[in-house]
């Protein structure tokens, strides 16, 4: 029988509780492993770049470094780890504050389990996941008509090419872009496709941080 590849998964929270009750809910699973716990900002920086996992769990309330600083860090130290919020704000202001720092995903504490557990899969696998409580507030912030962002940088970019960039940018998935867009969900993964080719990035996640990294997907 082939191996199925293992996710490894750092949880980084300054309760016990609920970093004993993620490992719970992870383990159960043969393909995810929890590698190990921070209890603060700082160790979770620590923590990563010792163990190197695949997701890191971020809570945005830690002290000695707070989550958004730890999601920067890491993106920037460690860039093949995706962080994942798992926080208790639903506020824009802490959504954005995530998403611009790096982060690939954004739970709100209450999550069921099987949540959690999808979208631990989804960030490993690059790709972008908001619980349904932010996902309307990121389409209206992606569909608000904003002025376009990032000077020459995307010359090459279509018009319909650049309004995708920044909704990717801002963490949208493909539901929340096609109807941002009034196109199918086919549709839109086609072009997101087409977009990563045509930046030369990895995958969906290396797209939104270079829109990100342009000034795209801000409120």
């Amino acid at each position: 029988m082939t191996d199925v590849p293992v996710i490894k998964v750092l949880v980084a929270d300054d309760h016990p509780v609920v970093r004993e009750g993620l490992r719970l809910v992870l383990e159960r699973r043969a393909d995810i492993k929890v590698l190990g716990e921070a209890i603060d900002g700082r160790d979770a920086v620590d923590s990563a770049i010792r163990l190197r996992p695949d997701v890191v769990i971020v809570d945005l309330d830690m002290p000695k470094l707070d989550g958004v600083r730890v999601i920067a860090e890491l993106r920037r130290l460690l860039p093949a780890a995706r962080c994942l919020v798992l926080t208790m704000h639903e506020d824009d202001a802490h959504l954005f504050d995530a998403l611009a720092a790096g982060a690939v995903g954004y739970l709100v504490k209450g999550a069921g389990s099987d949540d959690i557990e999808r979208a631990v899969r989804a960030a490993a696998a690059g790709q972008v996941v908001l619980a349904p409580e932010v996902a309307a507030r990121v389409t209206r912030a992606v569909s608000s008509g904003r002025p376009r962002k990032g000077g020459d940088a995307f010359a090459a970019l279509s018009d319909r090419e650049l309004q995708l960039l920044d909704l990717l940018a801002a963490g949208a998935d493909n539901f929340a872009i096609a109807r941002a867009t009034g196109v199918a969900p086919k549709t839109v993964r086609n072009q997101v496709s087409t977009l990563i080719d045509k930046l030369g990035v990895r995958d969906r996640a290396d797209a939104m941080h270079v829109g990100r990294e342009a000034g795209l997907g801000a409120s």
